[in-house]
């Protein structure tokens, strides 16, 4: 088991108003997963995501768009 810890981004889209999400892609390799937190409760809960499924609404929000 791996004991990386996360290193949380937010969007270089992001503007600084207080609606961000961050995202933690450095798991996709060691764990296959996504962990996604809001940016305004980083001692709060994360959702986790499977890297497949992330992946899909990424793409479907750029497509969106």
């Amino acid at each position: 088991m791996t004991t990386e810890s996360p290193r949380w981004f937010k969007s270089s889209y992001s503007g600084g108003g207080g609606q961000c999400i961050e995202v933690a892609a450095n798991l996709v390799a060691s764990r296959g997963v996504v962990p996604v937190r809001d940016s305004k409760d980083p001692n709060g809960p994360a959702l986790t995501f499977r890297a497949s499924s992330w992946s899909a609404f990424i793409t479907s929000v750029r497509e969106a768009v």
